[in-house]
């Protein structure tokens, strides 16, 4: 079990694409939100469920929700929360509607904080916020880009105070070939393709 880190699950987001809460549409037998407190649970110690502040209560087993501090700030807000009230020095954060989050990738992101604020997946060309390790040092860019209406999370990564570790594509394929573990759900073909792809991943029922 991870006690440095704390694991971070962002469910506050306003699910306007899909047209309905996305933290309980089911995958499989679970939820969009169990899935991910699931992972989270079997590694960190400390978990945290990041809400919007105008979110209705949400009730979670062995974790702990939280509103987000600042409103309307969106993912970086989310991150902002999630860092200020973490009694760890990093945290991992990921989206609640990812529903194929993996220990092991996980693992491969956390061991390497050590040394760096950000641990970020770089695939195909684009940096993935939402899957990530940021540690405390990372708060006071955040208030700055906040203070200045930038907030957009991946310009957190190029902010030159920063020490930025970069996963790169072929680390992430020794454990998750296809990067399902980056996959989320936005809309309802997303869903489907979800269910099908755990579909796909179960093992056949025995007669």
């Amino acid at each position: 079990m991870e006690t440095d880190v704390t694991g971070v699950l962002l469910a506050g987001g306003k699910s306007r694409r899909m047209g309905e809460d996305k933290r309980f549409l089911l995958v499989g037998k679970q939820t969009l939100l169990e899935r991910g407190l699931a992972v989270l649970g079997s590694i960190f110690q400390e978990v945290l469920v990041v809400i919007a502040q105008d979110s209705p209560p949400l009730n979670v087993v062995d974790a702990r929700v939280v509103r987000d501090l600042l409103p309307d700030r969106g993912s970086l807000g989310g991150v902002y929360t999630g860092l200020k009230l973490a009694t760890t020095p990093h945290i991992f954060v990921a989206a609640c509607d990812m529903p194929f989050l993996d220990p092991a990738v996980i693992a491969q992101f956390t061991s390497r904080r050590a040394t760096v604020d950000i641990v970020m997946a770089n695939l195909a060309e684009r940096v993935h916020p939402m899957h990530a390790v940021y540690g405390k040092g990372c708060l006071a860019a955040i208030e700055q880009m906040i203070a200045a209406g930038r907030l957009k999370i991946q310009d957190l990564a190029a902010c030159p105070s920063l020490r930025v570790q970069q996963i790169t594509e072929e680390d992430v394929r020794s454990t998750d070939p296809s990067w399902r573990s980056f996959h989320n759900v936005n809309t309802p073909a997303d869903l489907q393709a979800a269910c099908s792809l755990l579909a796909q991943m179960s093992p056949p029922q025995k007669l």
